[in-house]
């Protein structure tokens, strides 16, 4: 198979933002990367309605705030009328946080937060995510296309095993591309009477996590919330790490467990980090813990779900189909970190078969 990017059809994008700052600023990023084409943009949401069936492009990026026809609205009608992947672009405030999970779910693939002031644009933040959701969503509309771009297929674990006799006392869990999308269609089908805590790290800019954590607990039985410092956990509860903030795990005298937040080590990539939360976990819980990774792109958890299977600990991976970026999961198959690999819907019944043994406290 020949892969010169070359050779590739283009990966065709229309840009659509009220801003002609941001439309020029996200037009140059695209345009700069080797096999992808801005075919137009738009200033308003019914001028990109007229402009969609000519163009025809692979891609959508979409502004969420937009005056006359809003991004939600240009969104349910795109999806509608012309479906193709969107990617919603939204400024990192709480209204616009609340209208992008809203995108999410009516349909839009992804979205890449924006941090501008009038004059200036973080533009290296922003072009190696926007560059990455948007092939991984031209992708998606491929043909027997399973969500992803990463063409090398990962080595099997090391070892695939049965869970052990072991009843997990706590769940942790990583996700970052595609992790919003799929974590609003599996934390519903979690039961009210779940018998442990489930710690989340969503890779996500400040101002989003607490409006997130409050959209899952209005949609979820379990009690979904924003972790805060010293929070003691509680079985039936989701905890969600609020972005800027490691969050890791610790045992008191009377072996009571909280929650505990800080920004050190402050050189890790990510802030919060899959890593350090799950190899908090595993020193703490040992065999008890239970590792569930899903879609992200980057090797972001690939030691701690390691540090879980080696305590003993039950690890799940989000299987290849089903993910939006298939990088977090591979990275973990391929140290051999996995005891299973199952679709994104088959999760919360492997979180539920491995749990049900242990009484609520």
């Amino acid at each position: 198979m020949n892969l010169d990017p070359t050779t590739q059809p283009q990966v065709r994008v229309l840009i659509v933002d009220d801003s002609a700052f941001m439309r020029t600023a996200l037009s140059r990023m695209i345009a700069s990367e080797s096999g992808f084409e801005v075919v137009g943009t738009a200033s308003n949401g019914s001028e990109a309605l007229d402009k969609l069936p000519a163009l025809d492009p692979d891609v959508v990026t979409l502004d969420v705030e937009m005056p006359g026809l809003s991004g939600l609205e240009t969104l349910r009608r795109i999806m509608s009328q012309f479906p193709r992947p969107v990617i919603m672009v939204s400024s990192v405030t709480e209204k616009d946080a609340e209208t992008t999970f809203n995108a999410l779910g009516a349909g839009a693939f992804d979205y890449i937060p924006k941090q501008m002031s009038s004059t200036s644009l973080d533009i290296l933040h922003i072009r190696e995510d926007l560059v990455t959701k948007i092939r991984a969503a031209a992708a998606s509309r491929k043909p027997h296309s399973t969500g992803t771009f990463l063409r090398k297929p990962p080595r099997p674990s090391a070892e695939l095993r049965d869970a052990d006799s072991t009843t997990p006392a706590i769940v942790a869990l990583g996700s970052s591309t595609g992790g919003p999308k799929a974590l609003q269609e599996i934390l519903p089908l979690l039961p009210a009477d779940l018998s442990v805590p489930v710690l989340i790290v969503q890779h996500m800019p400040p101002g989003f996590t607490a409006p997130f954590a409050q959209r899952l607990n209005n949609l979820c039985s379990v009690s979904v919330r924003e972790a805060a410092h010293r929070d003691l956990l509680q079985p039936g509860v989701v905890y969600i790490a609020p972005a800027g903030w490691h969050m890791t795990v610790e045992r008191s005298t009377d072996s009571r467990v909280s929650i505990c937040l800080d920004t050190h080590p402050e050189n890790s990539l990510h802030m919060p980090s899959v890593d350090i939360m799950m190899k908090s976990v595993a020193d703490t819980f040992h065999n008890l813990a239970m590792g569930v990774i899903l879609t992200g792109m980057g090797s972001d958890g690939a030691e701690g779900m390691m540090a879980i299977h080696r305590q003993g600990g039950l690890t799940i991976g989000q299987d290849e189909a089903t993910c939006t970026v298939y990088g977090m999961p591979r990275a973990c198959a391929e140290v051999g970190a996995l005891t299973r690999v199952v679709s994104l819907l088959k999760v919360p019944a492997q979180i539920m078969q491995a749990t049900r043994d242990r009484k609520r406290a």
